[in-house]
């Protein structure tokens, strides 16, 4: 329950503590007074977005905190869930500095305010008099079916499952348009990977194929030079290897006199050998030199198709031409493949849906069951909030699609008088019936949930007397189980709560500034008193003020 609320520099709200008990606790003050300023600080520490930057003193920053008792243990899984340190006692704090930007923290750990709201909304419902529009969305009747049917974890895998089954069918929905796409470029990407393929790339060929033309082109002229080459080293009449052979010979005769003259003449032998390797290679390169025209025009003819190729490419080489054969050949596999995938997928898909109704049939069975249950509460609430002749259906139908939350549409129809078919809610009830429509399905949910706190704002509008009476003794009853806060302008539901609290507005230093204060058995009688009668209020008005808080 909420234990503690602290203000600081709000609106018209200087520096506010309030304390709250547990049961019922009613908020009172003339209009105006700030009641909906104090609602909507402890909205912000439940993870309402700042609208404006709306500060008492604008050179100060805005602090609102909230302290709240929690024994939940389902609020300790989401507290760890969420890696946050939980205690009995939890402070959820909001700062807005002055510059408008906010922070938010629970216990001291910051967090964003998404995960504020999460919490938040687990701590506390507020309820106010423009919520009775809630009472016509689907998912809020979808709520208060499921909540007495106890489904929440049902739900949640039915959600889980949706969520996947979704994802699949949009993977499914790309992979048909990237088969669509490829179908439609596989033919001429065949046809490049096949000329590619056909062309028996190897790497480096390129240049072994420049460097075997230019020796083919030039065929002749080599084995002109060869020729004259090897005549000078080895063939005609004054050859060079004939001719060091007969130095070497002549060093030789002398070199065992001379250590020196023995170093050249080895080295002389060496280089003689060395240049009939030389002529010996040379021989052969001769040999095998010829000119080959058809040689000439194949390896011509081979490189053309590599230029050509490169061309159609732009690209620069063979190495560049053989990935893209590569990427075509994956590309190509991959698109084989698709449909492969695509039938796969269809068959998980086709299995999601036939489990998801499955579970949603069961979801949707539990809701009928729920909807005795829900009809026969809220009606009887209603019937002793002083409409007897009141009742509501719940109009549950099924559908041949998975929604959000199941197969179902809902439609809450009521009736409020004898005699009159029931109908949707939004068509047939006035402000009061709503209010006391709403009341009964809250009770309803407050039975069936973990929350411990919950907010009325002026619910009772429309309503006084008799029923006003009743409305106080259902919150009176709903105090038992949970905490229950109520802002109201009727002294029959103020005089049933255990605390009562009184906003006002007070002047100081040509400022007007807003303040609360808890108020004992004496100051309830005068402010319920006045509430009756206004201000001044009789001696007829302050012994009814003490009859309705003794009743």
């Amino acid at each position: 329950m909420l234990q503690k609320l602290s203000i600081r520099n709000y609106a018209l709200i200087d520096s506010l503590d309030i304390t709250f008990g547990n049961g019922l606790n009613i908020i009172t003050g003339e209009t105006g007074a700030g009641k909906s300023i104090i609602l909507g600080a402890l909205s912000l520490i439940l993870g309402q977005r700042v609208e404006s930057k709306y500060f008492y003193n604008q050179d100060k920053k805005c602090v609102i905190e909230g302290i709240f008792k929690v024994s939940n243990n389902e609020l300790k899984e989401l507290f760890e869930a969420e890696d946050l340190d939980f205690f009995d006692e939890n402070i959820l704090r909001r700062e807005i500095a002055i510059d408008g930007k906010s922070r938010a923290f629970i216990n001291d750990t910051p967090v964003n305010l998404n995960t504020l709201k999460y919490i938040g909304e687990r701590l506390i419902a507020i309820h106010s008099q423009h919520a009775t529009l809630e009472i016509n969305s689907s998912d809020f009747q979808l709520l208060v079916l499921d909540s007495v049917a106890g489904q929440q974890d049902m739900l949640v895998n039915y959600k889980s499952q949706l969520k996947q089954l979704k994802s699949n069918e949009q993977t499914l929905k790309d992979l048909e348009d990237k088969a669509l796409e490829a179908s439609n470029k596989q033919d001429y990407e065949q046809f490049l990977f096949d000329e590619l393929a056909a062309a028996n790339l190897i790497s480096d060929e390129q240049s072994q194929l420049e460097q075997e033309l230019q020796k083919l082109t030039h065929a002749e002229g080599i084995k002109i030079s060869l020729n004259n080459c090897l005549q000078l080293l080895d063939e005609n009449e004054h050859n060079v290897i004939g001719q060091l052979k007969e130095a070497a010979h002549a060093l030789r005769n002398v070199e065992q006199y001379d250590k020196e003259i023995e170093t050249l003449s080895e080295r002389l032998r060496s280089i003689n050998i060395d240049l009939k390797d030389i002529s010996f290679e040379l021989a052969k390169i001769e040999e095998n030199t010829l000119h080959n025209a058809e040689l000439l025009q194949a390896t011509q003819d081979r490189l053309n198709l590599i230029y050509t190729l490169q061309q159609k490419h732009k690209v620069s080489s063979v190495d560049e031409l053989i990935d893209i054969q590569q990427q075509l050949e994956t590309g190509l596999s991959e698109s084989a493949s698709y449909h492969e995938k695509i039938d796969v997928l269809k068959k998980t898909i086709s299995k999601q849906q036939s489990d998801l109704f499955e579970l949603a049939k069961k979801i949707s069975d539990n809701r009928k069951k729920a909807t005795v249950k829900v009809q026969e509460h809220i009606t009887g609430v209603l019937h002793s909030l002083g409409m007897p002749n009141a009742k509501l259906l719940v109009d549950l139908k099924e559908e041949d699609q998975l929604r959000k939350d199941g197969i179902n549409q809902i439609g809450f129809l009521f009736s409020a008088n004898l005699g009159q078919a029931p109908a949707p809610v939004q068509k047939i009830a006035s402000g009061g019936e709503l209010s006391r429509l709403m009341l009964a399905i809250k009770s309803l949910l407050a039975k069936n949930t973990s929350l411990a706190t919950l907010i009325f704002d002026e619910i009772d509008t429309g309503i006084s007397g008799e029923t006003a009476l009743k409305v106080g003794l259902v919150m009176e009853k709903l105090s038992e189980n949970m905490q229950i806060i109520s802002i109201t302008h009727l002294p029959q539901i103020a005089a049933k709560g255990k605390n009562h609290y009184f906003v006002y507005k007070s002047e100081q230093d040509q400022k007007t500034s807003t303040g609360i204060k808890k108020l004992d058995d004496s100051e309830r009688v005068l402010a319920i008193a006045e509430m009756l009668s206004g201000k001044n209020p009789n001696e007829f008005a302050l012994q009814n003020a003490k009859a309705l808080l003794t009743t």
